[in-house]
């Protein structure tokens, strides 16, 4: 079953690695990354295990989706922290020979005995962040894997059960502790992850967290896969694996859970239509409702297309600002009108259309910050409070293009870093019903994105495709990044559509961020010297560790060319 060794793994991943990095350019603190090419197939994923397993698929003859799963399955190994079985994801599905963009929703639900105040102490009083993520409470039913297999479905060349082979084998026999992983655990960054067994044993064995470099197996993980592969996801969401989750969640030490096997059992991954707008000439498209990422990302670019961003130099001041009172603008509406459609019954169209925005445009001043923006009115009468949800940047993105010319944009999740805490058959399971607001009202008036039984919260998962004018799919991106996804998609966009950057240059531009709260600059990079002149437009500015996961792939006539931030571990791999 052994695919490749772990020496040859190695060996060919340091080849990848020295392929893409090269000295530190000036000003920035970091090394930068060179783009990778390919003139048939590439996989760009958060860790080189997962961007080789994807590859091997590739090489077979798989499909994207069916790389797709490879990859998924070996991020739950070897990134934990930041996705895994036990989470929830977004897929955007280009399917090359019928010229169609297919979207998949996979995201988690909130328990059938959930209610609205369920994260409250008192009247008024919500639960801290911080404390509702630990335990049983803040799980939601993961659904990545019936996002996976619902597309496979329809999309896969492979057999699903050759699909989890490398992730059994390295599960088996061992991988190396990334320097990420080690670092987050070092920190104690989760305060539950040494408080329950499971998760304790696992990542700190005889008291100490695991360090860079060692071998670390998880045989539970492989039988896991092993019954996954052999039986389908259903054999994740009925049976024993069901059961064992939901007696994990329910019996939790601290905060325990409402979740039941029958909320496994009547799961269901969803597609949607896609959210797409023109920009230019070209077609961006993204996720639907109940992520964020579609609409926001685009609302963005919108307001800023009558300013011509083109005609500024990257990251300048003059054209930072203007991303950032776009960015107000669209964070405003985000927190009043975006949640699960299926509750809220509000067309996301009102929120892009080219009036709207125009109007919303109208409000950016070049030489002055607006302040807090905010939320427009595109819905006529509409009672709903502002949301404050809290969202975390643990999170991952891979973008696959296959030798036929499908591809797959997918962000995946287990919100905060290691999720709840809960480690149960190998895995880590979610904590994403904190991504809700945990105060359902506000202003005595009602928030959309309040917890209810099977819905989903709110995400800013950003997977994104680009289309030229001929409808050629050029582009292909996502990030890690919680709240401040969008803003790191859109700028990135920004960087290949108005700069002329390749996808790896855009990437490696220096962030700036704002999510109509203050404006915040990349440390220890070149966007530090932003800080004066945005703050004598009034801007009030903070410098900032923005730690993104940017991973994409841009499709010319002659090659792929694949991006891997350098702010993480990820590489770009192919023929």
């Amino acid at each position: 079953m052994l695919i490749f060794s772990l020496s040859v793994f190695f060996a060919q991943s340091l080849l990848a690695q020295q392929r893409e990095d090269r000295e530190p350019e000036a000003n920035t603190g970091r090394q930068e990354k060179q783009a990778f090419s390919s003139n048939s197939y590439m996989a760009v994923t958060a860790n080189p295990y997962a961007s080789w397993a994807g590859k091997n698929i590739l090489a077979k003859g798989g499909s994207a989706i069916d790389a797709a799963v490879a990859i998924q399955a070996m991020l739950t190994l070897v990134e934990p922290q930041s996705s895994g079985i036990g989470g929830g994801a977004f897929i955007l599905y280009w399917d090359n020979k019928a010229k169609k963009l297919h979207t998949f929703d996979g995201r988690e639900t909130a328990p059938k005995a959930s209610t609205p105040d369920m994260f409250m102490l008192g009247k008024d009083k919500p639960m801290a962040w911080i404390d509702a993520v630990v335990g049983g409470k803040s799980v939601g039913v993961p659904g990545v894997l019936k996002a996976l297999e619902l597309a496979h479905k329809e999309f896969g060349n492979l057999a699903w059960s050759e699909l989890f082979n490398d992730a059994i084998d390295t599960s088996v026999q061992g991988f190396r502790v990334s320097e990420r992983l080690a670092k987050l655990l070092a920190s104690d960054i989760h305060p539950g992850l040494k408080q329950f067994r499971n998760s304790s044993v696992y990542f700190y064995p005889d008291g100490q967290a695991l360090i860079k470099g060692e071998i670390r197996k998880n045989s539970a993980l492989a039988r896991t896969f092993m019954h996954i592969a052999q039986n389908g996801a259903d054999s994740f969401y009925q049976g024993e694996l069901a059961v064992n989750m939901a007696k994990a969640v329910q019996f939790t030490t601290i905060n325990p859970g409402l979740l039941a096997a029958e909320d496994f059992a009547e799961y269901r991954a969803v597609k949607r239509s896609p959210v797409c707008g023109s920009y230019k000439d070209h077609q961006v498209c993204g996720m639907a409702p109940p992520s964020s990422g579609g609409v926001t990302v685009l609302q963005i670019l919108r307001m800023l297309e009558p300013f011509e961003l083109a005609n500024y130099s990257p990251n300048s001041l003059e054209a930072m600002h203007l991303f950032t009172q776009a960015s107000k603008l669209a964070y405003a509406d985000r927190e009043m009108y975006i949640a699960d459609p299926d509750f809220s019954q509000l067309p996301f169209s009102a929120l892009i259309s080219q009036s709207y925005l125009g109007d919303r445009a109208r409000k950016i001043k070049i030489d002055k910050d607006m302040g807090r923006a905010i939320a427009g009115q595109p819905y006529a009468m509409l009672n709903v409070a502002q949301d404050n949800a809290y969202e975390l940047p643990n999170t991952s993105h891979f973008s696959i293009v296959d030798s036929q010319g499908n591809a797959l944009s997918m962000t995946t999740s287990i919100e905060f870093a290691f999720g709840s805490g809960v480690f149960v058959e190998g895995f880590l399971l979610n904590n994403q019903l904190t991504d809700f607001s945990l105060n359902p009202y506000r202003y005595n008036r009602p928030v959309l994105n309040r917890i209810e039984p099977h819905k989903r919260p709110r995400s800013a998962m950003s997977p994104t495709m680009v289309f030229d004018k001929e409808g050629k799919l050029v582009l292909l991106l996502g990030s890690p990044g919680g709240s401040r996804i969008i803003n790191y998609v859109a700028q990135t966009l920004i960087g290949v559509l108005d700069w002329d950057l390749d996808i790896q240059q855009a990437i490696n531009l220096p962030h700036v961020t704002d999510r109509n709260d203050y404006t915040a600059l990349e440390k220890d990079t070149a966007a530090e010297g932003l800080a004066k002149g945005l703050e004598a437009k009034g801007h009030k500015v903070k410098i900032i560790d923005l730690n993104s996961g940017l991973h994409g792939i841009q499709i010319t006539e002659n090659k792929l060319i694949g991006g891997a931030d350098p702010r993480r571990e990820g590489v770009a791999v192919g023929l």
